[in-house]
C-alpha cells in the first residue's frame, strides 16, 4: 500500500532496528517491514507506546503519528525502555513503566515529550525530565468518575463482607440463610474520612452522601466554602486527629514524596478497631507491612485495596484474609474511561507537535 505519506505496518514493537535487506533486526524480534516510498511531506513524529491500548486509540495514533505499538502487551524491560527513548520523539508510558533518571538520561535529543497514559506520574522522574527539557503530560479528569465508583464499591464491600460471601457461594459452601450469618456493618450514619479532597476525593464524597455517610476530610488545603457546604463536609487540619475519629478511611491523594507512607504504622495505630481502610490511589501511601500486622492483630476491622506497594506482587498474607477485599488495580478500568484517557494522550501529543501548549502538562513544582 503506497500513499503520499507511507504508513509503516509493524507486527511487533521495534525499538531500534538495523536494516538487513527487507528485514529489520531488533533487540529481540525479527519482523518484516513493508517496502515504502520516501515521504514528500514533513515526516510524522515518532511515538512509542509501551502497552496495548484500546483499539480506537491505537488506530487514531497510527493515523496521526509514526506509531510503534506493543501488540503483545508485555511490559518492556528497563533496557527496552532505554532503547525506546533513544528512538522516540514522544514516549507514551503507563503506570507499569518506571521511567527513572537512568532512562531519561539515556534518551536521545529527539525525545521531546513523555505523554503518560494515566493521571498518576509517580513512576516518572519529573526532575530529570525537566532538566533535559522533556515535557511530561498526564490524563486527569477522565478517570475521576470511574475511580470514585470503584472506591464507593469497596466502601460497601468491606464492611458488608461481600467478598467473603461471594467466595462462599462460588466454593459451594453456602448451606442456607441463618439470622446471624455473615453479619457485617451498616454504613449509613458512619463517619467517612477522605485523605485527599481533589477531583476523585470530591467525587467519592458526593457518592458517600447518597449512602448517608458523614463526610470528613483532610487535605493540603481546605476546599471552597461552597463545596464544603454542599457536601456537608467537615475539615480536619490534623490528619492524626481525623484518623482517630473515623469509621472508614479512604485514600485518594496522589503519590508524591510527601505522601510516601503517609499512613505510617504510627498513624494506622490511631485508627479505631472498627475502622476500615480503603485505598484506590497508590500502594506506597500506606505502610503495607504495618497494615498487615494490624489487620492480623484485629486492631483494624478490614480493608478494601485496589493498589499495592509492589504490584503486581501481593503479600501472600493478604490473600488469606477474609476481611480484606482485593482488586487488581482496576480503578479506571472502564471502556469509556480508557478510551477517554487515550484521547487525552492524543490531544496532548498533537497540541505539542503542532507548536501549542500541551493542555495537561505536569510540573514537579506543582505536585
Amino acid at each position: 500500500m503506497k500513499t503520499a505519506v507511507v504508513l509503516q505496518v509493524w507486527t511487533k514493537l521495534i525499538l531500534i532496528g538495523i536494516p538487513k535487506g527487507n528485514k529489520i533486526v531488533g533487540i529481540k524480534h525479527v519482523v518484516k517491514k513493508q517496502p515504502q516510498e520516501k515521504s514528500k511531506t514533513r515526516s510524522k513524529p515518532k511515538i512509542v507506546v509501551t502497552r496495548k491500548l484500546p483499539d480506537p486509540v491505537e488506530t487514531r495514533m497510527m493515523e496521526l503519528f509514526d506509531t510503534r505499538l506493543n501488540l503483545d502487551d508485555v511490559p518492556l524491560t528497563h533496557d527496552e525502555l532505554i532503547m525506546a527513548v533513544q528512538s522516540a520523539e514522544i514516549l507514551v508510558p503507563t503506570v507499569t513503566d518506571k521511567i527513572d533518571s537512568e532512562i531519561i538520561k539515556s534518551a536521545g535529543d529527539q525525545l521531546r515529550m513523555i505523554a503518560n497514559f494515566g493521571a498518576g506520574v509517580d513512576h516518572i522522574d519529573l526532575t530529570s525530565a525537566a532538566s533535559k527539557g522533556i515535557v511530561v503530560t498526564n490524563t486527569p479528569d477522565v478517570l475521576t468518575e470511574d475511580t470514585a465508583d470503584l472506591t464507593m464499591a469497596l466502601i460497601l464491600m468491606a464492611p458488608r463482607r461481600m467478598g467473603e460471601g461471594e467466595r462462599i457461594v462460588r466454593g459451594n459452601k453456602w448451606t442456607g440463610w441463618t439470622p446471624t450469618y455473615l453479619m457485617g456493618h451498616r454504613i449509613n450514619g458512619k463517619r467517612l474520612g477522605i485523605i485527599g479532597m481533589g477531583r476523585i476525593g470530591t467525587a467519592v464524597a458526593e457518592r458517600a452522601r447518597g449512602f448517608g455517610l458523614a463526610v470528613h476530610y483532610h487535605n493540603r488545603n481546605r476546599v471552597l466554602d461552597e463545596l464544603e457546604i454542599n457536601l456537608e463536609a467537615t475539615y480536619w487540619e490534623s490528619l492524626d486527629q481525623m484518623l482517630a475519629h473515623m469509621d472508614i478511611i479512604v485514600v485518594t491523594c496522589p503519590s508524591t514524596p510527601a505522601t510516601f507512607h503517609l499512613l505510617s504504622e504510627r498513624r494506622l495505630q490511631l485508627l479505631q478497631s472498627n475502622c476500615y481502610v480503603i485505598n484506590t490511589s497508590r500502594g506506597n501511601i500506606i505502610d503495607e507491612k504495618a497494615l498487615l500486622r494490624l489487620l492480623e492483630a484485629g486492631a483494624i476491622a478490614g480493608a478494601g485495596l485496589d493498589v499495592f506497594e509492589d504490584e503486581p506482587i501481593i503479600d501472600p498474607k493478604f490473600l488469606k484474609m477474609e476481611n480484606v477485599v482485593i482488586l487488581p488495580h482496576i480503578g479506571s478500568a472502564t471502556i469509556e474511561g480508557r478510551i477517554a484517557m487515550g484521547e487525552r494522550v492524543i490531544v496532548n501529543a498533537k497540541s505539542f507537535v503542532d507548536g501549542h501548549k500541551a493542555p495537561n502538562r505536569v510540573l514537579a513544582t506543582l505536585l
